[in-house]
């Protein structure tokens, strides 16, 4: 699933993210720490993973391993 970043607090380390088909969904620190990035940018094109549950948990760069 994919979608751009609408919010990111860097000092939570969480945010909110727009994904493709129109739906906002938030994201918690833990997610953000698992990607292993450092910061994300308003607007930057993201992937996520999501659990049966719909909790996010890994927001990372498409195509970048």
């Amino acid at each position: 699933m994919q979608g751009t970043v609408a919010t990111f607090d860097p000092t939570s380390r969480s945010g909110t993210l727009l994904l493709d088909d129109g739906t906002e969904l938030a994201f918690d620190a833990p997610a953000f720490d698992a990607s292993g990035l450092r910061k994300l940018r308003l607007g930057q094109r993201v992937a996520i993973e999501a659990g049966a549950d719909g909790h996010v948990r890994q927001v990372r760069i498409p195509g970048v391993d």
